[in-house]
């Protein structure tokens, strides 16, 4: 695994693209820059353990290196799954494709190239979307939802996770600060952060936990609920 200083040299002033470079140092920036994020997937884990049935198909939407769902693959027991990784990058694509291989589970997982705005999805007893939802075009979200609320079972699950914004901007300045600590204290510098930040910018455009939840509700979903949250990051349960 590449470390992560796509930043030391790269301005800040181009928008952040998941392409070839990034996908080279991908593993390591989501570690060093994702509170929670192995405990996010274990948690996860532990969700569907409980929710799905033998047969169920679970797509991981925008599932860039793989790693959630060659994780679910050696984890989950249930006879018959079927797992289905969906993104629009080929270098994040061929990575994920060689962890499968080497974890000896490339047979039960298809990654595939796709626009997950606009694919159609085959009936899932699960749909995974960490950290995507938030570079979808806000006025494009709720009727994203729409559809994933769609092709989930009776009882599927949707697990989302996203960066989130505070409707009161002390405290969300407050949280921002705590997230600079969290990546200083992960070997990013100063200038990195900056730069990085300012890449994201246009692209990356998080909402606040309570719309997040409005939209799921709006979506048609019986109940949504956080399972996991670290300041300004969440991730939620919704079940149909």
């Amino acid at each position: 695994m590449g470390r992560d200083e796509i930043y030391r040299e790269l301005p800040g002033d181009r928008d952040f693209r998941f392409d070839a470079q990034v996908a080279e140092v991908f593993d390591d920036m989501l570690d060093r820059s994702i509170p929670g994020y192995r405990s996010v997937i274990a948690m996860t884990g532990a969700i569907l353990a409980q929710f799905l049935r033998p047969g169920d198909r679970v797509y991981d939407l925008g599932c860039s290196t793989g790693t959630t769902l060659v994780e679910l693959a050696d984890r989950l027991k249930h006879p018959g799954l079927k797992f289905t990784g969906l993104d629009n990058s080929p270098a994040m694509l061929a990575k994920a494709r060689l962890k499968a291989e080497k974890a000896g589970l490339a047979e039960l997982i298809n990654f595939r190239e796709a626009d997950i705005t606009s694919t159609s999805l085959e009936p899932a007893g699960a749909i995974i979307m960490n950290y995507t939802l938030q570079f979808i075009a806000p006025d494009q979200r709720q009727n994203f939802l729409n559809r994933l609320h769609q092709a989930l079972r009776p009882g599927g699950v949707l697990i989302l996770s996203e960066k989130t914004v505070s409707a009161d901007p002390s405290l969300d300045q407050t949280f921002l600060e705590f997230y600079l600590d969290f990546k200083r204290a992960n070997g990013y510098s100063e200038t990195e952060i900056a730069r990085k930040r300012q890449a994201l910018e246009k692209v990356l455009i998080p909402f606040s936990l309570a719309d997040n939840l409005r939209m799921l509700k709006m979506a048609g979903f019986a109940s949504a609920e956080p399972f996991h949250q670290w300041f300004n990051f969440a991730s939620l349960l919704a079940v149909k």
